[in-house]
């Protein structure tokens, strides 16, 4: 099989996106559903993510539902994006996953083309981008709602981004939760948040979030020891995506409920 060839004005350059787009007009469209109610979609919760004096740290529960029913208790919410980048996902997990590894393809796709990594604003735009295109699905339910973190080696310092439905993306300058738990996460965090702290202060910080919100949100998972469920934590910093071992997840966690008795 070769590769496609295109007219210049036709070219869609080293966006894999548009290059989806350019074959398949309609690989982003969804059926029409005329009851939603008929249909039990699958969300993920609460992620979360902070700034500190070396990079990033970001978060999430692994808990996914179905109306009132717990469909998961080990779902992924936290994917590395590339070496200094990751998305955290939040809302309807089956086109959340998808679009991740979409993303995931075009971040490798333009490095390939191009010779280098994407800029940090320019993978926040991307995502934006696959959002906005999202939007029929959002509206008829199957919203998804990103976090977008990354270390940005141009500025030397960690990055945060939020969105919403129709793909806007706001610039966070200290933390940031989506999901149906993220009012009782961000008031954990902003109690005790300090962007000058390390990255074991902030990697706390955000686990105690995380119970805060389980405690209060039925739909976010908290600390399962006799399963041996934790929730996902990560690091970015100029050394790339580090993912901490459960067990080092479970020990804080130790500590964190030690601490509350």
């Amino acid at each position: 099989m070769s590769l496609p060839n295109f007219d210049v004005s036709e070219d869609p350059g080293p966006s894999f996106f548009q290059l989806l787009r350019q074959q398949n007009e309609n690989v982003f469209d969804v059926p029409k559903v005329e009851n939603s109610d008929l249909i039990e979609i699958t969300h993920g919760t609460t992620v979360v993510a902070a700034k500190f004096s070396d990079g990033v740290v970001i978060a999430g529960d692994r808990r996914a539902t179905s109306g009132n029913l717990i469909s998961y208790r080990t779902m992924q919410k936290v994917f590395p994006a590339d070496k200094t980048s990751a998305v955290a996902i939040a809302g309807a997990a089956g086109p959340a996953i998808e679009m991740v590894k979409l993303f995931q393809l075009q971040l490798e796709h333009y490095e390939k083309v191009e010779g280098r990594t994407l800029s940090t604003e320019g993978k926040a735009n991307q995502l934006s981008q696959m959002l906005r295109a999202h939007l029929p699905a959002a509206m008829q339910g199957m919203v998804v709602v990103p976090i977008f973190a990354g270390y940005d080696s141009d500025s030397n310092h960690g990055r945060l981004f939020a969105f919403d439905v129709t793909g806007g993306r706001y610039e966070e300058s200290d933390f940031v939760a989506s999901g149906s738990g993220s009012l009782f996460a961000k008031t954990a965090i902003k109690l005790d948040y300090d962007i000058d702290a390390s990255a074991d202060e902030t990697i706390n910080l955000l686990i105690k979030a995380l119970f805060t919100a389980a405690d209060d949100d039925s739909a976010t998972g908290g600390p399962d020891k006799m399963r041996g469920i934790y929730p996902l934590v990560a690091s970015i910093t100029a050394d790339g995506y580090t993912e901490l071992e459960e067990s080092d997840i479970a020990a804080r966690f130790d500590r964190l409920l030690g601490e509350g008795s």
